[in-house]
């Protein structure tokens, strides 16, 4: 609610020489204000998310990089508040020409934060930091400029009519609030989906620049000199200039940052309600790689490597029913039906984009064997943590954990001591559960905080590495790490309910090509040369990857 006019407090001097004389009533002008600040501040919060979003899904750690965003752009908003008191005197002036640099800054952080993580991640040496650098700089600029939007709107608010400072600071921030409240709810349930990030980010700078432009020349324009109204017309029309231009052009520009980062031979690429998912290959004899969110899932060169290694240590003993947890793309529930003697195969994935591209794209459902047209295979789209938390007691044989490496921060519950806990209830008293634990080699801590994190949740586990997955791209939660610290094998975990799990593959086990008993036996050995000692256990509200 609009505070009521009341008097400035005695000895209190403007820096105007008068009341600003505007083309409506003063009552009309403090809404249209207020209603500028509500449209700014939703822009803003936009900016803000938007730079959250794309550094997570480009450099990986959600949590680490909302952190950095928020803290720096919180801390350049209290710089810009104390830059802007010396424009004070050209308020208006100075407002319309922060709102034209902020439309144009903000509508193109995701344009230029893509561009440098397209062409430069490969670089390596000082390059190899330049999505931080610029995720940094653009974080410190907008913030500078949002913060230096509120003194001087309060200065216009003061124009139109005296306040005291409390009412026009509590009509203000009320403004501000409501704007950020439908700024936040907009990205993720309107602009995210419907116009991606890139896009979005432009027509939140577009709306700006209009916005903001629309204020000054409309209501403010006789506090304007002639230059002044000329410099501002021509900057916001540069500016919107510039976002069309772009606008237009970003499906190209997007192609062309793909190509950039997974190579020119991208046969899909979708973004389903989870995640970006992008598929090379698979046709002429090219071998099939499946990223999920940037991230290398399946790579043909040795995805027979990895999942033979996943799985059929697990299926030694009794094999009846066996649920994948994670594995949506079919190729974990191929090696489970190798076995004879399997009834029941439960997948549970989160994505059904994902299942989708696994039944229908013909290269990728080549590669699992059509896993999806055998009776046996019942595919279900849920979270894997909730799922087990309704699970039966003493439902699996065995429990296949096929999920994205520990240490991302959607994957952090699923590697967790409670999550564990439930894997074990839904085990017969003699079931496995196999976990795919990360690379051993690069990051020997996370691997070791799985196995403690298994034990404390009750079961007992035999740990085991294999070497040679393909390093073209990095896996876990930081994506910029270049290709020459890429890891270079898998860690897994075998683990039993009620007594310590064998390494071994079986005599009813089916030919395998990658895996064998001597090979296994050695990598259990490897493995356990790398054994970090005194870690804690991973739990909810104390994740430790």
């Amino acid at each position: 609610m609009i505070e009521p006019h009341a008097p400035a407090p005695p000895g209190t001097r403007s820096p105007w020489p008068g009341p600003a004389r505007l083309p409506v009533r003063p009552g009309t002008g403090r809404f249209l204000v207020l209603a500028g600040v509500f449209v700014c501040a939703a822009c803003g919060l936009v900016y803000e998310l938007e730079l959250v979003a794309l550094a997570s899904y480009l450099i990986g750690d959600s949590v680490t990089q909302a952190s950095v965003v928020l803290s720096v752009m919180v801390f350049a908003m209290g710089i810009g508040s104390l830059a802007a008191k010396r424009l004070r005197p050209h308020a208006a002036a100075g407002f319309g020409a922060i709102e034209a640099v902020l439309a144009l800054v903000g509508g193109s952080s995701a344009l230029g934060l893509y561009a440098v993580f397209a062409w430069t991640g490969d670089w390596g040496g000082m390059w190899a930091n330049g999505p931080r650098a610029l995720l940094v700089a653009f974080s410190l600029t907008i913030g500078l400029l949002i913060g230096a939007e509120v003194p001087l709107l309060m200065e216009l608010i003061q124009r139109i009519r005296r306040q005291d400072a409390g009412g026009a600071v509590a009509d203000l921030f009320a403004a501000d609030y409501v704007g950020a409240l439908v700024g936040g709810l907009a990205f993720p349930f309107l602009l995210l989906p419907l116009l991606g990030q890139l896009t979005s980010a432009l027509i939140t700078g577009a709306v700006n620049a209009v916005v903001g432009g629309a204020l000054v020349l409309g209501l403010f324009r006789r506090d304007l000199s002639r230059r002044a109204r000329w410099l501002l017309v021509i900057a916001n029309i540069t500016v919107l200039g510039v976002l069309a231009s772009a606008a237009v052009l970003v499906d190209d520009f997007e192609r062309a940052a793909r190509h950039a980062v997974y190579g020119r031979d991208v046969r899909v690429a979708v973004q389903t309600d989870i995640q970006e998912v992008v598929i090379t290959g698979g046709t002429q004899g090219r071998p099939l790689d499946l990223f999920l969110d940037g991230r290398l899932r399946v790579s043909g060169r040795d995805a027979r490597r990895y999942h033979e290694a996943l799985v059929h240590p697990a299926m030694s003993g009794e094999h009846t029913r066996v649920l994948v947890l994670g594995g949506g793309d079919g190729l974990a529930a191929r090696e489970v039906l190798r076995h004879p003697g399997v009834h029941r195969v439960d997948v549970v994935e989160l994505d059904a984009g994902v299942v989708r591209l696994a039944r229908e794209d013909p290269p990728l459902s080549r590669l699992n064997g059509h896993v999806y047209d055998d009776p046996r295979v019942h595919a279900m789209t849920d979270d894997a943590f909730r799922w087990l938390r309704a699970a039966p007691p003493s439902t699996y044989d065995v429990v296949i954990s096929d999920l994205p490496d520990p240490g991302i921060t959607a994957s952090t519950k699923l590697y967790s001591q409670e999550f564990y806990d439930l894997a074990r209830r839904a085990l017969t008293p003699h079931g496995r559960l196999a976990v795919h634990a990360g690379p051993v080699s690069t990051r020997p801590r996370v691997f070791w905080t799985v196995d403690t994190t298994l034990h404390t949740a009750g079961l007992r586990t035999a740990p085991y590495r294999v070497r040679g997955r393909d390093s073209g791209f990095t896996a876990g939660p930081d994506r910029s790490t270049g290709p020459a610290r890429a890891p270079h094998d898998w860690g897994f975990i075998l683990a039993g309910r009620d007594e310590h799990p064998a390494l071994r593959l079986g005599a009813g086990a089916p030919r395998l090509e990658t895996l064998t008993q001597t090979g296994l036996t050695a990598d259990a050995r490897a493995a356990e040369g790398t054994r970090v000692w005194g870690l804690g256990a991973s739990t909810l509200v104390h994740p430790r990857y």
